[in-house]
């Protein structure tokens, strides 16, 4: 009862941080004179935590813990390779250790962004079959396929593809995740963990 609590205060704490409060004024019919009301409409900034929390909550509704009918791991559902490519062999202590789950995200896209520099200099505000490319929706693309599937994809121009055997594709993770500031991620080809 207490972890649920403590996660329950966490999300809200990253909502409260990402959020920001705007205020909008919609005319409330009273009578024949209208009566305008206040109300207070939060939304997401598209920065980097944003980001980062949308992938996670695609991938596993941000749960530290999960691990799919594939093996891919944690809240951002890696893969036992792209773990050993950070160093981390022990699964188990892996899924318990939210931090360190934290700092192999940030890791892999900076090794992602390193990786793709070229294509999202070439890239971004293309469109490419109706999607608008941008750095972000590059980055959760290789999340989703690995860094290679996107380059093929974006120098293809859209004809060669990728689907994961739940049916997620490149072109659905380039728009879902499209127009996020992700700038703080620097390109990195030996970010470590």
């Amino acid at each position: 009862m207490i972890k649920k609590f403590l996660f329950l205060i966490g999300i809200a704490l990253i909502l409260t941080a990402a959020t920001e409060v705007t205020k909008k004024k919609s005319p409330v019919k009273a009578d024949t004179n209208p009566v305008y009301v206040d109300y207070n409409i939060p939304y997401l900034q598209k920065n980097f935590v944003a980001f980062k929390e949308a992938v996670a909550f695609k991938e596993s509704q941000g749960k530290y813990r999960v691990i799919n009918t594939l093996g891919y791991l944690g809240k951002y559902q890696f893969g036992r390779t792209t773990l050993e490519r950070f160093r981390i062999y022990d699964t188990k202590a892996f899924l318990n250790n939210p931090e360190q789950q934290e700092k192999a995200f940030i890791a892999l896209c900076s090794v992602n962004k390193w990786i793709l520099r070229k294509d999202i200099e070439r890239s971004v505000g293309k469109t490419i079959n109706g999607i608008k490319i941008t750095e972000s929706g590059i980055l959760a693309s290789a999340h989703l396929s690995g860094a290679g599937n996107v380059k093929k994809f974006l120098r293809s121009n859209g004809t060669v593809r990728f689907k994961d055997a739940y049916g997620a594709t490149i072109q659905m993770y380039m728009k879902k995740f499209s127009d996020y500031d992700v700038s703080v991620i620097k390109a990195d080809r030996k970010a470590k963990v």
